[in-house]
Order: structure tokens, then sequence, then C-alpha cells
């Protein structure tokens, strides 16, 4: 199959299985404790233990994260667009009044500190969303914007427009935006079938140079540096550096390297971190991803092995390997497991058609 109606919705799919997978064993950072709890191998969807994050939930759930995901994926697809005032209002009216600013509250048992930040400019300040991004630098809104990278894959410059201005509800720093942004125009080019290799980030490159990404190109072709007398080169966006475009494919490079191995390969996590930042984050799903490209099982086991904040960790890494192997490539087991999954899949095959418009 592997259309791009069927990648898109591998991505979408793929990251809402990440995030369910990493329900029971979230937030390990002693790796004996997980093994204690979960055994040396965790295989699939998990209860939350007594007194952990999310505990009373049941294996197969979202947690909060993945059920904003949901809610912005209802939107796009009733819209038949992204239409960020709708958001926006669900956000408002379905999920704020539940939650009452701290952390171990509301939905999916968790909240993160970039939604309790928007809680309490929108809630407690009555702020506008212009104005709800705060500082935190994780990954809750790369995942959420995962829904408009697969919705717009066709189109990389809407794409990173949207993405980005969607980040914004939430953080507030450009260079957590820039990063989020990036994986999400990775991931669109995953899904419009480009290869994680070596050779995504030029092509990631040309699209700056071609205005369509809004970063600016800081150096001449093959990263050379500018010579006396150059100009200083036009900038294409927002962002100050590509470097965040630059990344993935470094990593794609090492993953393929035979002298370079991380193994087992859920050990990622030791290598790039275990904490929650972006930055500890996306080089360790690029390179599960690029490793694992046509194993979605693997990909995602792994990241979940890893321990800390392993849930995003699956999430991103779901998004690009479902990206790679489509819905159709995607094993039922881990379909079946998600509960609601016939309703979520119906979603994801939904925005896939959308994509392919």
């Amino acid at each position: 199959m592997n259309t791009i109606a069927d990648r898109a919705a591998g991505a979408v799919l793929g990251a809402l299985i990440g995030d369910a997978l990493g329900l029971g064993p979230h937030w390990y950072y002693d790796l004996n404790e997980q093994r204690r709890d979960y055994g040396d191998w965790i295989s699939g969807y998990t209860d939350p233990k007594p007194g952990r994050y999310h505990a009373g939930l049941r294996a197969g759930q979202l947690d909060q994260t993945g059920l904003l995901m949901v809610m912005l994926l209802r939107s796009v697809i009733e819209h038949r667009e992204y239409v960020e005032e709708d958001f926006a209002r669900r956000v408002d009216e379905e999920l704020f009044p539940l939650l009452d600013g701290t952390p171990v509250n509301g939905p999916g048992g968790y909240t993160s500190q970039s939604i309790r930040e928007a809680y309490r400019r929108r809630v407690q300040q009555k702020k506008s969303w212009k104005e709800t991004g705060g500082h935190a630098d994780t990954t809750e809104a790369a995942e959420r914007a995962i829904i408009l990278a697969a919705r717009y894959a066709k189109d990389p410059q809407t794409v990173a427009h949207f993405v980005s201005s969607h980040c914004a509800l939430t953080q507030a720093d450009e260079a957590i935006v820039a990063m989020s942004t990036a994986y999400n125009c990775v991931l669109a080019a995953l899904v419009r079938g480009e290869p994680f290799d070596e050779n995504l980030s030029d092509k990631l490159m040309s699209l700056v140079k071609q205005g369509q990404l809004p970063f600016h190109a800081v150096t001449s072709n093959d990263l050379g540096v500018p010579r006396p007398g150059d100009p200083d080169p036009p900038r294409a966006g927002r962002f100050s550096s590509p470097d965040a475009l630059l990344t993935p494919s470094y990593i794609a490079e090492a993953a393929r390297d035979p002298g370079i191995r991380i193994e087992p390969a859920w050990k990622v996590s030791i290598v790039y971190g275990m904490p929650c930042a972006i930055y500890h984050q996306l080089p360790a799903a690029y390179y599960l991803a690029a490793r694992f490209s046509d194993n979605f099982e693997l990909a995602v086991l792994h990241a979940i092995n890893g321990g800390g904040q392993n849930m995003s960790r699956a999430c991103l890494t779901g998004a690009l390997v479902g990206a790679q192997v489509g819905l159709s490539g995607i094993p039922k087991r881990l379909i079946e497991g998600l509960q609601g999954h016939e309703e979520l899949v119906s979603l994801c095959q939904t925005l896939g058609y959308l994509a392919d418009e």
C-alpha cells in the first residue's frame, strides 16, 4: 500500500501507539526499578503501578498529550483543515475546566509543564491565546503538531507555517519552536516518501534556500563558511539557524555506520539522555527511526525500554517510523491493543485521505 494517505495515517496512529505504550512504565529513571516492575523487556501495553504516574489508568489508554493529539485530530477532520481558533476553543471548553494547575491531575493522570503554564495564563490570568506560551523545553507541542505535519505533508511551507504557529500556543522559546518545527518538517518529508537517510537534510536545506521553510541559511553549500565580501544570506524566516534540520541526517548516517553501534538499541536513552527536554528526545527518536526504518515494533519498543521520558521518545519515534511503514505496516496487535482503536484508526485514515487530496 504505502501511499501518502497510508503514510500520513501511519504517522498519526504510530504516535498514539507510542504514547499509550509509555503509560505504564513512564518516567523510570532507575532502570533496575523499571525491570523490577515490568521485567527485562516491555513488549506491549501495561498498566501503571499504584502510586506512580498515571495510576488508575489501564493498558492501552492515552495520556493527556495523546488526548490533546486526538482533540486536534478531530478538529482538523471536522473542518478539513487546521483552524487554530477551533482547537483553542476545544482546549478552553474540554480540557481546562478539568485542570487545577497542578501536575498530577486532569485527564491522562498528568498535566505537563507547558499545559500547566498555558492554563495559568489563559484561565487564571485571563490572557489571550497569543500570550499563553511558556518556557518549557519539552516536546508536547512537537507531538501535537504531528497531526499538522501529516495533514499538510504535500506542502512543506504550509507544514512549517501551521506547526510553528501551533507550537507557539504553549511554547514561547524560539529555539524550542524551531526544533519542534524541524522535527515535523522531517516527518512531513517521510510522509511524502523521502527516505530517512544521510541525504534528507540536504533536501530540507534546499527547501530553506527556496524560501519554503522558515530557517536562516547562514552558510553556503556544504556548510561552507562565508568568504570575505560575501553578503549576509537572505533570511528565509523567523528561525535564526537551520541546524535543527541538519541533525536528522547526521544521526541517520551514524545509525547505519557499522563502526558506530548502540547495543542494545534501547541504550539510545543513555547516549542522548533520559530527561524530557526536546534536545534529549529528538536525537534518540531520529536514531531509532533511522535504524529501524522498516520495523515499527522494534523502534517503539526500544524507545520504551530505555526508561526516563520514554512516552515522548516512543511517540516521536512512532510517528517517524509509522510514516515510513504506513498504517499498513504497523503490527495488528499494537493497533488492537490501543483503547478505542477502531475509532482512532478511522480518524487516522480520514486524515490520510485529506493529506492526499
